[in-house]
């Protein structure tokens, strides 16, 4: 059950570097487009700095590629506890179901990026995820 529990964890690392590349690959043309150098970039900057400097549909991959590094960084280590002390499938499902409303939601934001569609994925990832965490305490705290 190991490897099926770590399989949803290693297919968001690779989603959240698909969403780096297109990041990229979206904004330095825009950066170009509107005469940004970035061998003239004043030293310490953020890609912050390129909010409303860059188009916002350009952003927006941005701003998901930042979430990828956010609220994940709770689903990798409660699918490493689960796997370690021992998953269900229903605990794969979960972690399977929660990196599949991940990806709905960030091709969502990079293209759409309607609000009220992308609150409820959010909200039902976060529930997959807290049931997650949940277990991850529960075979923690009450290992034998």
């Amino acid at each position: 059950m190991q490897a099926q529990m770590l399989a949803p964890a290693a297919v968001l690392i690779a989603w959240s570097l698909i969403m780096l590349l297109w990041m990229a690959f979206t904004r330095f043309p825009a950066m170009k487009k509107s005469g940004m150098d970035l061998g003239n970039a004043k030293p310490g900057g953020r890609g912050q700095d390129l909010e409303g400097v860059l188009p916002d549909k350009v952003q927006w991959k941005s701003h998901n590629y930042a979430h990828l590094m956010e609220q994940p960084t709770i689903f990798y280590p409660a699918v490493l506890i689960i796997a370690l002390l021992g998953g269900t499938g229903v605990d794969a499902l979960v972690a399977w179901i929660y990196v599949g409303l991940r990806i709905i939601h960030s091709v969502w934001q990079a293209t759409v990026n309607t609000v009220s569609v992308r609150f409820p994925l959010f909200v039902l990832a976060t529930i997959a995820l807290g049931y997650l965490a949940s277990r991850a305490v529960a075979l923690t705290m009450f290992a034998v």
